[in-house]
């Protein structure tokens, strides 16, 4: 989405969920619009506690095996997207939320942005920085070197050298 449609999407998605409110309470009566979006809340409650909680299992599951878990993490930011978007009153956030809780959907999304993403992660065993070779790609992680070597004061000594054959003098 381009960056000045930006703020008519958040202008105008209220008038549209106003709009939806005005046409379900029409069409089904105000007590049974009103108990329809109490309980997509709690809806998106129940299942972003679920399914977030399965997102965490195959996250730590993917990291345990060496693996980048890029779309593990892309996934579950969908899933956290989905909660609040149910958690949000309004019919339109509630079928767009609804549809992110759907694997299928969530698959399909991935696909679309993959090739824009670069998985980069931290190293666990032997530091350094491990990226894909193609962003998006299933690939294998080339490593990179970005060794740190932290020293405390009474960790080292200061030698001074001298002259131009830089030996150094206690």
């Amino acid at each position: 989405m381009r960056l000045s449609l930006v703020p008519a999407f958040f202008l105008l998605l209220p008038l549209a969920e106003i709009a939806g409110f005005i046409l379900v309470g029409q069409k089904i009566g105000l007590w049974p619009t009103l108990l329809l979006i109490l309980a997509t809340t709690v809806l998106g409650g129940v299942l972003l506690r679920a399914q977030g909680f399965s997102m965490l299992a195959r996250l730590n599951r993917a990291t345990t095996q060496g693996q980048a878990p890029g779309e593990e993490l892309v996934h579950g930011a969908m899933i956290v997207l989905a909660g609040i978007l149910l958690l949000l009153p309004g019919f339109i956030t509630d079928i767009i939320g609804i549809l992110m809780f759907i694997p299928a959907v969530r698959e399909k999304l991935w696909q679309m942005f993959k090739s824009r993403i670069t998985v980069v992660s931290a190293s666990r065993f032997g530091g350094g920085f491990q990226t894909r070779s193609k962003p998006g790609a299933g690939g294998p992680f080339r490593q990179m070197d970005a060794s740190v070597i932290e020293l405390d004061e009474d960790e080292y000594t200061h030698t001074k050298t001298d002259g131009p054959d830089q030996n150094p003098k206690r």
